[in-house]
């Protein structure tokens, strides 16, 4: 790996060799995707997300149209592709197949097209990588369940030991003081935001639930650890930006003012893990021309 290391903003790298690399990306990005689908779908079920433990009969079963049990064939579980062959609808009874599937495949795919372009090849990136992936699956989970697991939150928050010892040493990327700071600066506010506000829902409106809740706490102490005090901040902002937006729309569409946070500060730290800082300092400089 070390001989391609920074090569994708070498100068000297020739542009056949970035396509090729982008496109094996993407397409190793899909293929990961497909099996962010079956966690998504299988663990808010407590299902096994890996099939162990189950016998022939169950997986045979699982492999089939939920519709008219026709069983599926190899051909159709190419990431992507075969959802676009299929055009959206089981081959043999003609039922529709979400969207979800190929949106999630795609998505990540992108996000490691992504996270290579920003971060070039090295470290950082194989490990930011892992965490877009544990963040879709984080923001979907959340938007069907309301619910955020704990342990994936874990893995980002490990995954921060590895980038220190093998990146930021070196390369002085973010400080340990700045992952420390980063890790408080926006969890504590948010569970205190979460303490005050559990008494003053529950006497209003009869309901035990806060308005930011502890898995929305967690996620960003972990992201502050993994991204640094600047970073998260930014993260923070466009996470709460697109949550406002997003809002609007969920309760123009249900009428309803409830809806899952997590998804929308996981797209606020996907951005922040590719340009966070950089938004940062632009904002500081615009403070300082002011």
């Amino acid at each position: 790996m070390f001989e391609f290391e920074n090569m994708l903003h070498d100068e000297f790298t020739e542009l056949p060799f970035k396509i090729m690399f982008y496109v094996i990306i993407f397409l190793f990005g899909i293929c990961i995707g497909s099996f962010l689908n079956v966690v998504i779908l299988r663990l808010p079920a407590g299902e096994s997300v890996l099939g162990i433990g189950k016998t022939k009969e169950d997986k045979e079963k699982a492999s089939h149209c939920m519709t008219c049990g026709a069983k599926i064939r190899p051909i159709d579980l190419i990431p992507v592709f075969s959802w676009l062959m299929l055009r959206g609808k089981c081959h043999s009874c003609g039922q529709k197949i979400s969207p979800r599937y190929p949106i999630v495949e795609s998505l990540n795919g992108l996000l490691y097209v992504l996270t290579f372009f920003a971060l070039d090849i090295n470290v950082k990136s194989i490990i930011t990588c892992v965490v877009m992936s544990f963040l879709i699956c984080i923001g979907f989970i959340d938007w069907d369940t309301k619910d955020i697991y704990v342990s994936m939150v874990a893995v980002i928050l490990i995954l921060t030991i590895p980038l220190h010892l093998f990146y930021s040493r070196e390369f002085h990327d973010v400080s340990l003081k700045s992952r420390i700071i980063g890790a408080l600066i926006i969890s504590v506010p948010f569970f205190l935001i979460g303490e005050i506000s559990r008494p003053i829902i529950k006497k209003k409106f009869g309901e035990d639930f806060r308005a930011i809740e502890l898995g929305d706490t967690y996620l960003m102490f972990a992201a502050g650890a993994f991204l640094g005090t600047r970073a998260v901040i930014a993260s923070t902002f466009i996470g709460i930006m697109t949550a406002a937006i997003g809002g609007l729309i969920v309760k123009k569409v249900t009428n309803d003012s409830k809806f899952a946070f997590g998804p929308f500060l996981a797209i606020g730290i996907a951005v922040g893990s590719l340009c966070g800082n950089q938004i940062a300092q632009w904002y500081l400089n615009l403070l300082a021309t002011e």
